[in-house]
């Protein structure tokens, strides 16, 4: 993903900032413990097809 492109996204709920996982699969919004997914390289920023992080994922913040 263009580093560009990530520095102008945020996240959609809380409109915070996203962190790019090491794999590059997904947005990581810390804040509100939810991974959006990255699908042929376009970022799919819907609260309904994210995840949520576990307890682990919230602790490892990169």
């Amino acid at each position: 993903m263009d580093k560009k492109l990530l520095a102008m996204l945020a996240c959609p709920v809380c409109k915070g900032e996203l962190k790019l996982t090491e794999d590059r699969s997904e947005l990581i919004c810390y804040q509100d413990a939810m991974a959006f997914p990255i699908r042929e390289g376009i970022p799919v920023m819907l609260s309904s097809e994210a995840r949520t992080l576990s307890t682990d994922e919230r602790l490892d913040k990169h």
